[in-house]
């Protein structure tokens, strides 16, 4: 039996672990013994992502590549949070910084990437070398969870640099209710990608969205004595700032093999086969490798040298040669679409330029050609041609005369060229390094739905800006084979049943908590994701016997109030069909006073939010105000809006106040798939606007009321389709109450009555609600009554908290961070 060779990876960062998963993929794990070291404490994740973990659009275990249990799986030795800091080439050791921590090798590995770059500047550090309170870098997950718990409360921050991470941290600064300004040393914005006008056209945008642009400012101090103050600028201006993040650019990480004596200019030099110029059995990959006088930052050109070296590590391609990568892009930046290649200006006047500019759209494309073929291209703000155009630019195909032609989709013709056509080497997820003939052979493979593509080749996984492209080429591959991803059908992703089986098997198996649910129905699996919609379930069918695990809930319903993005709370009382006295509103006048509330809003539901309360305070708040919750929190009953009803209004037919105080008072506090709002209004005008509401009543001449249904004024506006007219007051409360029932039963997790009232059809739940065609209205009116009587004031925890520390704010920031980016992830709760 042959002895493996060790082959020891010095990083485990994108370079270093897509290497040792290419050798794997190659069968290289019978002819190798993996041993990787990391910095940090984790497994592998996508860099590019980690603007998307500061902008909160990620949460920080959705960018891992590579888990903890990768490695264990694949049979790789991982030192995490383990730096080498020296080599002994002569007797082939890496030695860690603990200097207790050695491994062997056969083959070496250096993939250490590049840090970030620091200006020469005064007050960077404190006198015990650390950086000073309030400055940061923006390479890792640390340095995401450290600038987003220092911007808590709104600072005013100052991003050194306007390439694209700069960029990148601006928006998640932005994002985190930072006043951002960005400064930068050049004359426009992204100058290594962009020209003189992309940039001005790219500095609008960031303008419009919030974001203050400072361009050709040096600067030369940070002020402040322990934290930041502000910033010193050559040109002898300053400006006042309370954090500062340093993103002006990446240096390779190379000085432990200049230490080792290997051959060091820019990067660490490798020939065409990534080996080090000075040893055979060492090598080079990544932001740290320097090859043919260049040292690349994008991804694309690293897949293309961990490929080259798995092929000739393997044996597979032992004469495999890395010749230089062709640099083009395509990403977002704040948001706003870009995709650049080649070079950016003129080389002589040989060349042709060929330039569409749409200023206030902020669009912007420029296409350099040469010799008939595309030399370099900038497209912003509009990136529709951008597969066409790589295409053209990776091959060197001559270009059509017409160059408009490679600017708009002209014909239908033209429209059609997809990336369904595109080569099988052309890469299509820039996060992933994934190409089209990946996703070709996945689909060829066995993958049936995209959803089941996605997880087997991580395309579409990472920004999701290819997600179009990957679905195109999925079905051109795919064809008829196409099958419906039974997940769909799932109501939470934990668990796999659709909503009725899986409501049987709770019942059967009287299953009461989330965690029994987890245990019998998901193999023991825990879901985060899935916690709040069967915690949600459990307690539509269990009501009171429903047992109440905390930790399967949001931030908001362990509180009883809606976390804003400062993290105070906002309150909302229960204002009983907006209808209030003077006491009551002089109470809540006082409380404000007392806690010095930010802001006392009127919201649409006819109620009052107070915002900016401390989570301590939410417990003294409650009690002083004597009022129930109202609920503006959570996936409940919210409101009922009334107009003024008979009492006063000379139109009125009906007594809308009366009715709509009947059905707050009933319904309150009831759990919802989605947030339910109401109306009540005592003639067809309508005042209180009940036909676009989930349940309304609308009184009519005669003395009776329609009731309606699925109605909807948000991002989605529908008029409610109407269930039944009836005489009383009693029959509108009975008939809303079934309906209720229903929804709660048959609603999707996160489904609004609208979408179920369309995806059922109003003519189905006439019938199944009004001519009880399935015999199921007493049991459905049962259900609800029992739901009514078991509800409790969630406010009464303030004499009573849940357990000691429910107000208290004892949480890891971390933690903390990670439940806000949850809340944030979810519909939102505003809009009362």
């Amino acid at each position: 039996m042959t002895r493996k060779q060790k082959l020891v990876v010095i990083g485990n960062g994108m370079a270093g672990a897509r290497l040792v998963e290419d050798i794997i993929t190659r069968g290289g794990a019978d002819q190798f013994e993996f041993v990787m070291f990391g910095d940090e404490p984790y497994g592998n994740y996508n860099r590019i992502l980690l603007s998307g973990v500061l902008s909160g659009t990620h949460q920080a275990q959705d960018i891992f590549i590579n888990p903890l249990a990768w490695y264990e799986t694949n049979n790789v030795k991982l030192h995490a949070g383990a730096r080498v800091t020296s080599i002994d080439r002569v007797n082939k050791i890496v030695i860690a910084a603990d200097g207790v921590t050695t491994e062997t090798y056969d083959k070496l590995v250096i993939a250490t990437g590049s840090s970030a770059f620091l200006p020469p500047m005064e007050g960077l550090r404190t006198t015990t070398d650390g950086f000073k309170a309030g400055v940061f870098v923006f390479r890792t997950l640390d340095d995401c969870e450290a600038i987003t718990q220092y911007a808590e409360g709104g600072k005013r921050a100052a991003v050194i640099g306007g390439g694209l991470l700069g960029l990148e941290a601006a928006r998640g600064l932005l994002n985190l209710g930072a006043e951002v300004h960005v400064i930068h040393l050049m004359p426009h914005l992204m100058e290594v990608q962009l020209d003189a006008i992309a940039g001005a056209t790219l500095r609008r945008s960031m303008e419009a969205l919030g974001v203050q642009v400072h361009l050709n400012k040096a600067t030369t101090a940070i002020l402040g004595d322990e934290h930041v103050t502000g910033l010193q600028f050559k040109d002898g201006t300053t400006l006042d700032c309370e954090m500062v993040v340093i993103s002006a650019g990446i240096r390779p990480n190379v000085q432990l093999a200049r230490d080792a004596g290997l051959t060091v200019e820019r990067g660490i030099v490798v020939n065409d086969g990534i080996t080090c110029v000075d040893d055979p059995d060492v090598f080079a990959v990544g932001e740290c490798a320097q090859h043919n006088g260049m040292v690349y930052g994008l991804v694309a050109p690293l897949w293309e040298q961990t490929a080259v070296l798995a092929d000739r590590l393997t044996g597979r391609k032992p004469q495999a040669e890395y010749k230089g990568s062709k640099v083009s892009t395509k990403l977002k930046v704040m948001g706003v679409d870009l995709a650049v290649m080649g070079e950016k200006q003129p080389r002589d006047e040989h060349d042709e330029e060929v330039v569409y500019t749409e200023p206030l759209r902020g669009i912007y494309k420029k296409l350099i050609v040469r010799n008939g073929k595309l030399a370099g291209a900038i497209l912003l703000g509009d990136t529709a041609m951008a597969p066409a155009l790589l295409q053209a630019f990776d091959r060197g195909v001559l270009l059509p005369e017409n160059r408009a032609e490679l600017l708009f989709p002209l014909t239908d013709q033209v429209a059609a060229k997809s990336a369904a056509e595109l080569p099988d080497e052309a890469q299509i997820c820039n996060c992933n390094g994934i190409a089209k003939g990946a996703i070709v052979k996945a689909a060829k493979g066995g993958c049936r739905s995209l959803k089941a593509l996605c997880d087997a080749t991580r395309a579409g996984t990472g920004c999701g800006a290819c997600k179009s492209q990957v679905q195109e080429i999925f079905e051109a591959a795919a064809g008829d084979t196409i099958v419906e991803d039974p997940s769909i059908h799932y109501y939470v992703p934990g668990v796999p049943l659709p909503k009725p089986e899986l409501i049987a098997a709770i019942k059967e198996q009287e299953l009461k908590s989330v965690s029994a649910v987890f245990r019998v129905l998901a193999v023991g699996k825990e879901d985060p994701a899935s916690k709040a919609g069967l915690a949600s379930l459990l307690k539509t069918i269990w009501h009171d016997g429903y047992e109440d695990e905390r930790d399967a809930r949001f931030i908001n319903d362990r509180v009883h109030a809606n976390i804003q993005k400062d993290r105070t709370f906002s309150v909302v009382p229960r204002i009983y069909g907006g209808v209030t006295t003077a006491a009551e509103l002089k109470r809540i006048a006082e409380v404000a006073e007392r806690y010095n509330v930010r802001m006392v809003k009127f919201t649409g539901g006819q109620r009052l939010d107070l915002l900016g309360i401390s989570k301590e305070d939410l417990p003294n708040v409650w009690r002083d105000l004597g009022m129930p919750s109202g609920h503006a929190y959570t996936k409940a009953f919210r409101t009922c809006k009334t107009c003024v009803g008979t009492e006063f209004c000379r139109f009125g037919v009906g007594d809308a106040v009366a009715l709509g105080i009947a059905i707050e008072k009933k319904y309150q506090g009831i759990e919802f798939p989605h947030k339910v709002k109401l109306a009540t209004t005592g003639c067809p005008r309508n005042c209180s606007e009940a036909t676009t509401k989930d349940i309304g009543a609308v009184a009519i001449e005669g003395g009776k009321w329609e009731v309606v249904i699925g109605g909807a004024a948000g991002s989605k506006v529908r008029k409610a389709d109407l269930l039944i007219t009836v005489d009383t007051h009693e029959e509108v409360l009975h008939y809303m109450g079934r309906f209720m029932q229903y929804y709660r039963e048959h609603a999707k997790y996160l489904e609004r009555t609208y979408d179920m009232v369309e995806r059922m059809g109003i003519e189905k739940l006439r019938r199944v609600l009004v001519d009880d065609e399935e015999g199921i209205c007493a049991r459905l009116d049962a259900e609800i009554e029992a739901a009514v009587a078991a509800y409790v004031d969630p406010w009464q925890e303030a004499a009573q908290p849940h357990h000691p520390s429910q107000f208290v704010n004892i949480l890891p920031k971390a933690e903390a961070d990670a439940m806000l980016s949850q809340i944030s992830k979810q519909p939102a709760n505003y809009g009362d």
